[in-house]
């Protein structure tokens, strides 16, 4: 390999030119050693920011960033892979009943998953809440959940794309985290390296979500879908709305109750719809010939879940926490709800302990929000908006700040925006 010097690559992207392959691949290995500062890797990381990455340049970055660690062997299950990832958002529980869904219908799902950061939730610390659920599989035991049961909701692996982790630390202390190809090298090295057929990306844009605009969230998601489908995984992306919050819960423990009761054929409309338009996705991307609403509708996903909590050492019968204190937030008018801001929401959760401001901080399962009226609906002065949970009052205090000016009424009914927004494929 040539001689590189980590100020020679940084130039080169810093004055906007092309990297070539061997600089990539010598620089990300070379950082993965400790031979490369982490004040140079800041610079490399806000050069790229500024200037890009190229499409071979992305390509190549992402196959060294798979290459940095083990890729989980899925070979050889008598069912195809399909997998799902969400680019975050509130009340966005979808994962715990899409991946059991999809795998009523006869595919594999397994969804190595997060935790949440900031306002929005990860859905490790929703399962959490479910006692004795566990996060940590071996991938042997990945394979057999995968083989016996169809659905797994797993921590990712330490030995996948193991430098996205050192780099995703820097980049959230140098104001890199919001580059479009950092984020989708971040994404979709984790997502290749897990060795699934086919990929569903559930890009969320809005008040609520990472992505704020649809212009961002496009060029995200077309990244992602060339990442996904020149590393031969199918994949396609789901632009979806998220300036109110997804169904009614947010809080870890809140959340998994209203997905059981989606689940068992009831709960919030918008959840059900998001479910269904994604599960059809990822069945079509196999090749199977189910319509997932069948499968919703008789139970079977139901069945699945329930497997899919005991086959990790939870209880899917036991009663979850719940908090200690609640409260209801009231509407000061009459009017008709125009909005509810989603990022208000989750920072509410958040302050009201089912979040964290910090990877090691712990999560509160009972903390959340319940919100209690819809976009569109009439409401009259006194009328709870709110239900606040939490487990002491100094949490709820700082919950309820959060959450004051999240509705905003008129007197005009407005028409509520899609969720869908539409679809990107290759």
């Amino acid at each position: 390999m040539s001689y590189f010097s980590a100020v020679d690559v940084i130039t080169a992207k810093r004055d906007g030119g092309v990297l070539s392959d061997e600089a990539i691949t010598w620089i990300l290995a070379a950082y993965d050693r400790g031979e490369v500062a982490e004040e140079q890797m800041s610079a490399l990381l806000m050069a790229i920011f500024f200037n890009g990455l190229s499409h071979a340049e992305l390509n190549t970055w992402t196959d060294q960033m798979i290459a940095s660690g083990e890729r989980l062997d899925l070979k050889g299950l008598s069912r195809p892979t399909v997998d799902k990832h969400s680019t975050g958002g509130v009340g966005d529980k979808i994962s715990l009943i899409l991946a059991p869904l999809v795998a009523a219908c006869g595919a594999a799902v397994p969804q190595l998953s997060g935790r949440g950061l900031g306002h929005t939730g990860g859905t490790l610390d929703k399962l959490e809440s479910i006692p004795g659920w566990c996060a940590f599989l071996s991938n042997d035991e990945v394979r057999d959940q995968l083989e016996t049961v169809g659905a797994v909701i797993c921590a990712a692996g330490q030995g996948l794309a193991p430098v996205d982790r050192k780099l995703y630390s820097l980049r959230d202390v140098t104001a890199t985290v919001e580059s479009i190809p950092l984020i989708s090298s971040s994404i979709m090295s984790k997502k290749i390296a897990e060795g699934t057929h086919a990929l569903v990306l559930d890009v969320k844009v809005g008040r609520g979500a990472f992505i704020k605009t649809l212009e961002r969230a496009r060029e995200l998601a077309t990244t992602m879908v060339g990442l996904g489908t020149d590393h031969g995984v199918a994949t396609v992306a789901q632009l979806t709305a998220m300036n109110a919050p997804l169904g009614r819960a947010v809080g870890n423990a809140l959340e998994v109750t209203e997905s059981v009761e989606v689940l068992q054929g009831r709960g919030p409309s918008d959840v059900r719809e998001l479910t269904l338009a994604l599960a059809s996705v990822m069945v079509g991307l196999v090749g199977i010939n189910v319509d997932p609403a069948e499968k919703l509708d008789d139970g079977s996903a139901y069945d699945v879940y329930r497997q899919m909590i005991r086959a990790q050492g939870g209880d899917p019968d036991a009663t979850l926490p719940t908090a200690a204190i609640r409260e209801f937030v009231v509407s000061a008018r009459d009017g008709i709800v125009q909005s509810i801001d989603a990022l208000a929401v989750g920072v509410s959760a958040w302050r009201l302990g089912a979040g964290r401001a910090r990877k090691e901080d712990p999560v509160s399962a009972a903390a959340g929000v319940m919100c209690l009226v819809r976009e569109g609906e009439a409401i009259v002065a006194g009328q709870p908006l709110f239900e606040l949970h939490a487990d002491d009052d100094a949490h709820l205090q700082q919950g309820k700040a959060a959450i004051e000016n999240a509705v905003v009424l008129d007197e005009q009914l407005v028409n509520s925006e899609q969720l869908l927004i539409e679809r990107i494929t290759k």
